[in-house]
């Protein structure tokens, strides 16, 4: 019997000593390391702010919705798998899945009508989920395809919106983050 009260005491000053370390001073750490100046906007999403609002991450793509389609004045990211851009995951469907092949060709017909361009000259990540499904950047090629609808809605010359689109191209693989490009013609159009 005093074996088994003293396992029983041994047990419970673990849990307590655990429930200490990892419920309360562990969190406490990361915490306070993520305070550490250049950290911080890290930490707390990325956060875009304009004129003292926010107004999306730089890490997190969310498709800009027109309040009139037939004059969409925004750039489009890339679709989301889940359907829902406020939760991350990608699809397990291989190529050959009949249902993604049906979705992927009718997103392809969509954009080509909304761009004004044959379903051919749509690029694959126009119509392609990414891994996480809320990626926040879309290839050079699909940006381009959708200039000359922006510039035609937002009255920013065509020209102006290319060059726009080139000043937010990044990266080894080079993107263009929607966020930032859409923020930039938004304020080229003095909206």
């Amino acid at each position: 019997m005093k074996n088994l009260f003293n396992q029983a005491a041994a047990g419970l000053r673990v849990l307590l000593v655990m429930t200490v370390l990892l419920g309360v001073a562990y969190p406490l750490g990361v915490w306070a390391v993520s305070r550490i100046p250049g950290l911080q906007a890290n930490a707390e999403g990325s956060i875009v702010m304009r004129d003292g609002q926010a107004v999306g991450s730089e890490l997190i793509g969310i498709d800009p919705v027109a309040a009139d389609p037939a004059a969409d004045p925004w750039f489009h990211t890339r679709p989301s798998a889940t359907g829902d851009p406020s939760t991350s995951g990608g699809s397990n469907k291989s190529g050959f899945n009949e249902d993604l092949v049906a979705e992927v060709g009718e997103r392809q017909a969509a954009i080509a009508a909304r761009e004004g361009v044959a379903p051919a000259a749509v690029p694959a990540d126009a119509v392609t989920a990414s891994a996480s499904g809320v990626d926040p950047s879309i290839s050079v090629a699909y940006a381009e395809l959708q200039v000359p609808r922006v510039a035609r809605n937002t009255g920013v010359p065509p020209d102006r919106v290319a060059e726009l689109v080139r000043e937010h191209t990044t990266g080894v693989l080079p993107g263009v983050n929607v966020l930032q490009l859409n923020l930039a013609v938004r304020h080229a159009a003095g909206r």
